[in-house]
C-alpha cells in the first residue's frame, strides 16, 4: 500500500471560515469557531484520513492588518503555517468577494506560494447567486495562477468532501505522521483551554474577549475515571475581571457548565471544571503567554 501524508495550510481573513472547515474536515471539533473575528491564535493542527492519504491541517489566524504585538505574533504565525505546508488553500467568502484583505493575501502569496500547490477555495456559497460565484472565481484566477478552484459551504459540508479528495491526491508519498485514530496534535489541556474561551467569546459582546486569555493550570485525572481540569482566565484589568464573573457569577458560571459539556463531549467522561478569573495587566506582553498559545514572542515585535 502506497501511503501520503502532508501539511495543508488554510489561509483567509478573519472569520473566513477556515476554523469551521478544518472541524467538517477532521469530523471533530479541534478548533475554536465562534462568530467574532480573530479567534483563532494557535496553529492548531487537525489529522483527517482520506483513502491512504493523512491529511494534517495547519489552521492559522486569519490574516488582517495588524496593529498590536498579539496581532503581529498571529499574522507571523499564519504565514509561518503557510510557508511550510505541502499544500496550500486559500478561503475567499463568496458574499465579501475581493476585499482589501484578499488583496494583501495574494500579494503574500505570490512572494511565497512559488513551488507550492495553491487552491482557492471560495466559501459560503448559499449567500451568492451562481452568476456572481463564476465572476468572482474568475477574477481570481485572473489575479493569481491556482492550482484549482473549489465552491464550498463549510457550514452544510457542500463540496467539501471534493476538496478534500483533491489534497490527498496533491499529498507526497511517505509514512503517516500521526496514529491513524488521532485527530489533533494539541495537547489536551490547549484544547480544553480553548473551548472555555469560546464559550467566553461568544458570551461577551465586547472588545474584551481578544484582551484575555484561558490557560489550564491543573489536570488531574481521579480513580472513577473523571478528570478534575482547573484553568485560570488571565485579563486586563480589574473592570474586565467583573465583566468575566457577571451580576452576582452568572456569566462565569454559565461559562463553565458551557465549557464543561462540550469538554465532557469530547472526552466521553465525566469532567470537574474549576474557573478562576486573575487580573494580569502585561499578559499582552509577556512572552510565556504568547508560547502557551503556540505563538512566538519575538515575532510580535515591530
Amino acid at each position: 500500500m502506497t501511503t501520503r501524508a502532508g501539511f495543508v495550510a488554510l489561509i483567509g481573513e478573519p472569520n473566513a471560515g477556515k476554523s469551521t472547515l478544518l472541524n467538517r474536515m477532521v469530523g471533530a471539533k479541534v478548533s475554536i469557531v465562534t462568530h467574532k473575528v480573530q479567534t483563532t491564535r494557535a496553529r492548531i493542527r487537525g489529522v483527517a484520513m482520506e483513502g491512504d492519504a493523512q491529511l494534517v491541517f495547519v489552521d492559522t489566524p486569519g490574516l488582517f492588518k495588524p496593529r498590536r504585538r498579539l496581532d503581529r505574533a498571529m499574522v507571523a504565525a499564519a504565514w509561518g503555517g503557510a510557508s511550510d505546508a505541502d499544500v496550500i488553500v486559500l478561503l475567499v467568502e463568496a458574499h465579501r468577494g475581493i476585499t482589501e484583505g484578499v488583496e494583501r493575501i495574494l500579494d503574500g502569496l505570490a512572494e511565497i506560494g512559488l513551488g507550492r500547490k495553491v487552491a482557492l477555495a471560495i466559501n459560503k456559497i448559499d449567500r451568492v447567486q451562481s452568476e456572481a460565484l463564476l465572476g468572482l472565481a474568475k477574477d481570481l484566477n485572473d489575479r493569481y495562477g491556482f492550482a484549482e478552484t473549489f465552491m464550498i459551504s463549510a457550514e452544510r459540508g457542500y463540496g467539501v468532501e471534493d476538496l478534500r479528495r483533491w489534497l490527498a491526491g496533491q499529498l507526497p508519498e511517505g509514512p503517516w505522521l500521526y496514529p491513524e485514530d488521532q485527530i489533533a496534535d494539541l495537547p489536551m489541556r490547549m484544547i480544553a483551554a480553548e473551548m472555555t474561551r469560546e464559550k467566553l467569546t461568544l458570551r461577551l459582546h465586547q472588545e474584551l474577549p481578544y484582551q484575555l486569555t484561558v490557560e489550564t493550570e491543573k489536570w488531574d485525572e481521579r480513580k472513577d475515571g473523571s478528570a478534575r481540569v482547573d484553568q485560570v482566565i488571565y485579563v486586563v484589568r480589574d473592570g474586565h475581571k467583573g465583566i468575566v464573573l457577571g451580576k452576582r457569577g452568572e456569566t462565569i458560571k454559565a461559562v463553565s457548565q458551557a465549557a464543561r459539556a462540550e469538554l465532557e463531549e469530547f472526552l466521553g467522561r465525566k469532567v470537574h471544571l474549576f474557573l478562576q478569573v486573575k487580573v494580569r495587566p502585561n499578559w499582552l506582553e509577556e512572552a510565556e503567554r504568547y508560547s502557551e498559545m503556540g505563538l512566538d514572542f519575538k515575532d510580535g515585535n515591530a
